[in-house]
């Protein structure tokens, strides 16, 4: 055989394999991910209840991958910092969010300008579940249903003072809806996140808060602050004497915390099913599930990332109208 054969039959092989390579880069990228640590970025500080489901889920979602998941918090903002970082992030799977209701559907329509379209920089992996909103205040406020406290904030107009997580938060715009709702004035005081504003409320820096079970739960069984209404439709297991805010007369209270696992736009789609799979499986798993039910989150919501993805839009339009009802908006 002639080397010009010897050649071509060379360089027929090499083109037959590039095209092969090409034509599997799927399954490829499948079988060598994960091969680093993941990093899962927390908008908010340590403490609060972001942080509580991310590291829930952390060790069982590592064993499953079989890969270290790595919690970074990234506070700031209201979660924006964080939700931004990701968003410009490289969509190989090793930068990922734990999407929350704030910089994903809120904050964007509350805050003048996001650096982000949260409609689409983002690729929805799984929905966690949501948590409800609880109306926690300081002893030293010396009420004990939510109809002494609406009479004492229509007594003092602007004094009693409500902490969130930073503006746009949910917390804010539960309060400016509680305001709202019940025609009182009540001066919103922004943190970093909850863990810090959850943390002023002990001291009594500040009145109330409408924070989320986490945070608050272990300090509202300790005595060390007084629960007086929830945000679910039905009562909680772990407060059962703590009433709805319909029960209480307030209707119209639809605000919540969702959480989910998200990463930046462009994700490979085999990558994207393996993470959403391993999600699942971490969420039925009892270790988390034993963590996780006590702190109050609930499954109900979104199966798959096509139908997670849908809501975001949902939510987001559905802020959007809230927003412009309350008025609140930030500079």
């Amino acid at each position: 055989m002639s080397d010009l054969s010897n050649a071509r039959r060379r360089t027929l092989g090499a083109l037959a394999g590039a095209a092969a390579t090409a034509a599997l880069p799927t399954a490829v990228r499948a079988q060598a991910w994960p091969s680093k640590p993941i990093r899962l970025i927390v908008g908010f500080a340590p403490g609060g209840g972001t942080d509580i489901i991310a590291r829930a889920m952390a060790q069982r979602l590592s064993e499953l991958l079989g890969a270290q998941i790595v919690i970074e918090n990234r506070a700031g903002a209201s979660g924006v910092i964080g939700a931004d970082l990701v968003a410009k992030s490289a969509p190989d799977g090793y930068t990922l969010l734990m999407g929350h209701a704030i910089p994903n559907a809120i904050a964007p329509n509350v805050l003048s300008k996001v650096p982000y379209d949260p409609g689409n920089d983002f690729t929805p992996i799984h929905y966690i579940g949501y948590v409800p909103n609880v109306l926690a205040v300081h002893p030293s406020v010396g009420v004990r249903t939510v109809d002494e406290l609406v009479a004492l904030a229509r007594s003092k107009p602007g004094v009693l003072t409500y902490a969130s997580s930073g503006i746009g938060s949910s917390q804010h715009l539960a309060g400016a809806l509680f305001t709202k709702l019940t025609g009182t004035q009540m001066t919103h005081i922004p943190y970093k996140g909850s863990g810090q504003a959850v943390g002023d409320l002990l001291a009594g820096q500040v009145s109330m808060n409408f924070d989320t079970m986490p945070p608050v739960l272990p300090h509202i069984l300790a005595g060390k602050l007084r629960a007086l209404a929830i945000s679910t439709a039905t009562r909680m297991p772990q407060l059962p004497d703590v009433p709805t805010f319909s029960e209480v007369g307030i209707r119209g209270f639809d605000v919540t915390n969702w959480y989910a696992v998200m990463g930046p736009k462009g994700m490979p789609r085999d990558v994207v099913a393996r993470l959403s799979e391993a999600s699942k499986k971490a969420l039925e798993d009892p270790s988390v599930k034993g963590k996780l039910e006590p702190q109050g989150v609930l499954y109900v919501g979104p199966r798959n990332p096509e139908e997670f993805g849908a809501f975001v839009r949902t939510e987001l339009a559905k802020y959007a109208v809230l927003v412009k009802e309350l008025g609140v908006r930030a500079e």
